[in-house]
């Protein structure tokens, strides 16, 4: 007995067809996902009331670029990864050389370049020196003497009489902070990767149409 297969083209070419649309429907998943997943975090952030600038830090990028591919992938992550890791994860913080963390109280303002202001920073800015004063209950205080202006900071005093000048608490002295999670980046992740065979059929079908 001989048998003889005889390939028809016609189902050759159906089957490049349908790996073409297979490699369409996975790329365009993936890039919806991927493009899903930045706006959910992007989201969880602004709402968690971190800002629009630490939201735009989040990115996302496809792979391969150019061409569609069974093998698609997508990268989402963040230039700045230690902030955003920090409000993901509610670590504990310790000053790195073991003393205190001086947290600015609203008499110190803030840094010229952005973010919290020093001890230091403080002094070289204001020309005031900042005096320790400890308390068994709640945190030590680094204090100083001027006169707060109209809004609710500490300056020098320029008057000869000694008129408004106060003693302003400008830092809170504390051995360690918790920082408080903010953020929840798994829970969108697992929704992303969990919506990706739905996304796939769907554009599978979609490209037949």
């Amino acid at each position: 007995m001989k048998l003889k297969l005889d390939i028809d083209p016609d189902i050759v070419a159906m089957m490049a067809a349908e790996v073409t649309a297979g490699e369409r429907a996975v790329s365009a998943a993936i890039r919806k996902a991927g493009t899903g997943l930045k706006a959910a975090w992007r989201l969880q952030i602004t709402g968690a009331g971190l800002g629009p600038r630490l939201a735009r830090t989040i990115r996302s990028e496809q792979f391969p670029k150019a061409t569609p591919s069974l093998n698609a992938a997508a990268v989402v992550w963040s230039n700045a990864p230690v902030i955003v890791g920090a409000h993901d994860t509610g670590p504990l913080i310790r000053s790195k050389n073991g003393f205190w963390l001086a947290i600015p109280t609203p008499a110190a303002g803030k840094s010229l370049r952005g973010g919290r202001i020093t001890p230091g920073e403080w002094e070289r800015r204001t020309g005031l020196r900042l005096r320790f004063i400890y308390r068994r209950q709640g945190p030590s205080l680094l204090v100083a003497e001027g006169r707060l202006n109209t809004k609710g900071r500490a300056v020098a005093s320029r008057s000869k009489t000694g008129r408004g000048l106060v003693t302003a608490p400008i830092f809170l002295l504390v051995p360690q902070v918790k920082l408080p999670k903010r953020l929840d980046l798994a829970r969108d992740a697992e929704g992303a990767h969990d919506a990706v065979p739905g996304l796939i059929v769907a554009n599978w079908v979609e490209g037949r149409l």
